[in-house]
């Protein structure tokens, strides 16, 4: 029994350690799928992340050529919120990072609404 115990212990002081080691900060790229009013339109995207603590600064964009800046950008738990200028307009990203993939929504007010689904990984 006292075995047993042992091992499950251990077990959950591993699952632990590997949840406290789960960072944003890298490069992630992926797909960024579109819809607005123009339809829906299939792009790349590439997030360059750095975390500190509970904040997330860096760039997105849909290449390494092309990255707008993170305005405001934070992470609790596994919940990342970014607020990214483009353009002169605001894109908010409501994101989870699980692993080594980052994936969620964005969205875009102005002239016409656009939304987009993201789905990203850590690029090695």
């Amino acid at each position: 029994m006292r075995t047993l115990l042992c091992g499950g212990l251990l077990t959950v002081l591993a699952l632990c350690a590997v949840a406290a080691d789960a960072t944003a900060t890298g490069k992630w790229s992926g797909s960024f799928n579109m819809s607005g009013p123009d339809g829906n339109k299939e792009s790349t995207a590439v997030l360059m992340l750095k975390q500190d603590g509970g904040a997330i600064t860096g760039s997105v964009g849909p290449n390494e050529g092309e990255q707008f800046p993170i305005k405001a950008g934070k992470i609790e738990g596994a919940k990342i919120s970014l607020d990214v200028d483009h353009e002169g307009q605001t894109v908010k990203f409501a994101l989870v990072l699980a692993g080594d993939r980052i994936t969620g929504d964005a969205n875009l007010s102005g002239d016409g609404k656009m939304t987009a689904k993201i789905d990203v990984t850590r690029s090695k």
